[in-house]
């Protein structure tokens, strides 16, 4: 048995694929006891790369956990209205029902009926579009409020050929919108 070992030894160690064989295993020796030492990877979780740094994400959940809940035990933030100013959903669907009729109408006129619901912002970059880009005809729905903040709100609209979101701000108490955009359905 011993002259078995030697032979198998001495020709592992004259050939390059012998060595490489020996090294490879000298390194999953290396890594397996530095694993040991280090503790249970898994109580670290998963590691997430985030532009080209990796670092340790939180706790993970076991997945056999049947949570349903929401993520945050605060609530979302109830949209501020400045006494007698209009609630965002009746602004939001104010601007939608001009932003809509833009049939048999010039660019100056759509835009004027706009105006009363929009930021400055908002109406400058709408200045000089053609209305007969608008992509729908009519409101099919009602409005769904999304708050992100007392005077930031998202207003989505179904349109006849989509979605119509619009994001409205109220820094003083009354609401505008400052951003529209458009999903096809």
């Amino acid at each position: 048995m011993r002259r078995f070992l030697d032979l198998i030894v001495k020709r592992l160690l004259r050939s390059r694929a012998g060595v490489a064989i020996v090294l490879f295993a000298v390194v999953l020796l290396i890594v397996g006891v530095a694993r040991g030492f280090s503790g249970n990877a898994t109580d670290r979780g998963p590691t997430v790369v985030s532009g080209g740094t990796a670092t340790a994400a939180g706790p993970s959940v076991d997945p056999s956990y049947n949570y349903d809940g929401p993520v945050s035990s605060l609530a979302p933030p109830t949209p501020s209205t400045s006494p007698g100013g209009a609630k965002p959903e009746a602004v939001g669907y104010a601007f939608a029902a001009a932003w809509i009729d833009h049939q048999n109408v010039s660019a100056e006129a759509w835009l004027d009926r706009m105006l009363p619901h929009a930021t400055e912002s908002l109406a400058a970059k709408l200045g000089g579009v053609d209305p007969a880009g608008v992509p729908a005809d009519r409101i099919t729905g009602e409005p769904v409020v999304a708050s992100y903040a007392e005077s930031v709100v998202d207003v989505t609209l179904p349109v006849d050929s989509g979605t119509l979101r619009l994001t409205l701000v109220a820094p003083e108490g009354r609401w505008l919108v400052d951003s529209v955009d458009w999903e096809r359905a």
